[in-house]
């Protein structure tokens, strides 16, 4: 990935060398799904929220796919699962690269036919207050957090609508900040925290974007905001005191696994909320809509 306007610190190294390194398509391992068994994807079920649906669901008897950058802890989580009744597998990909995407789908696609849930969990906190650019060339939150799903819920949508009824969750933030339509990658008066408020904001009005064009389709999409300030790596790099468990946002996550509940909604943990207007706005909506199918190169 490249650094814009900033410069980089050890984190931001850290990454780029796991982004120099990552395989041309991302690593598998594990146990393959029974026929009958449902398949889940949660991306970013290394560590924190992702981790624990991801273990949860093992936990019920699904085969996970376990999404992440670091193969040490995607093996544990999948040895942890393979351990009990469900099964799974890991494969690696850095959503700060399209490419890396595009061949976690490909790959996903190649080894499942079928998919009964997407939980698009991975992303990047505010902290450091640093604009980075991913490989790409777009900002680095927006990419990581909004974009890249965005591609990847495109390239597995079918996948998703032949296996319904299922499920897409978008796990999203109260933190949500308009996008500056003149400034869309922030290259003016930038912030971390406007950085991810404006890629959690995206990400709900894509949720309400699915929910109407998959809603028949059997497939219920929801966002929600899981619980404020868990004590995983996004919060511990903030600097603050955690507010909520892993727990807490779990029981969030699953709900819209697993619950009857109605698409196209914003929840607030447990309940249904209200996310920030811009979301609720089509001309903004379209305007993300046609900007984000040229910037991923999607339909």
């Amino acid at each position: 990935m490249r650094l814009a306007t900033r410069t980089a610190g050890p984190l931001l190294c850290a990454l780029s060398v796991l982004s120099v390194s990552a395989p041309s398509a991302p690593a598998q391992q594990g146990r393959p799904a029974a026929p009958d068994q449902q398949v889940v994807l949660v991306t970013g079920s290394t560590s924190g929220l992702g981790r624990e649906v991801a273990l949860r669901m093992g936990s019920r008897g699904a085969h996970v796919i376990v999404h992440g950058r670091d193969e040490e802890r995607g093996m544990t989580v999948v040895e942890e699962i393979n351990a009990g009744p469900g099964s799974a597998r890991f494969y690696r990909a850095d959503f700060a690269s399209f490419d890396n995407v595009r061949a976690l789908a490909s790959a996903i696609l190649r080894d499942y036919d079928r998919l009964d849930v997407l939980v698009n969990n991975a992303g990047f906190g505010s902290a450091p207050d640093e604009r980075w650019v991913s490989e790409d060339g777009h900002e680095f939150r927006f990419q990581v957090n909004y974009l890249a799903p965005f591609l990847l819920t495109n390239l597995l949508k079918e996948r998703l609508i032949a296996s319904a009824p299922s499920r897409i969750v978008n796990v999203s933030s109260l933190a949500q900040a308009p996008i500056d339509w003149e400034d869309v990658m922030i290259e003016h008066d930038f912030s971390g925290g406007r950085a991810y408020g404006q890629s959690k904001l995206a990400q709900v009005g894509h949720t309400f974007d699915l929910h109407e064009e998959l809603g028949r389709s059997g497939v219920i999409v929801n966002a929600l905001h899981p619980a404020t300030y868990m004590p995983t790596g996004m919060v511990q790099r903030l600097g603050v005191t955690p507010r909520a468990t892993i727990d807490e946002g779990s029981d969030a996550v699953m709900q819209l696994i697993l619950d009857d509940v109605e698409g196209g909604q914003f929840f607030n943990q447990m309940t249904p909320g209200r996310a920030h207007a811009q979301a609720y706005d089509m001309e903004s909506r379209e305007r993300l809509r046609a900007l984000s199918r040229r910037l991923t190169g999607s339909r």
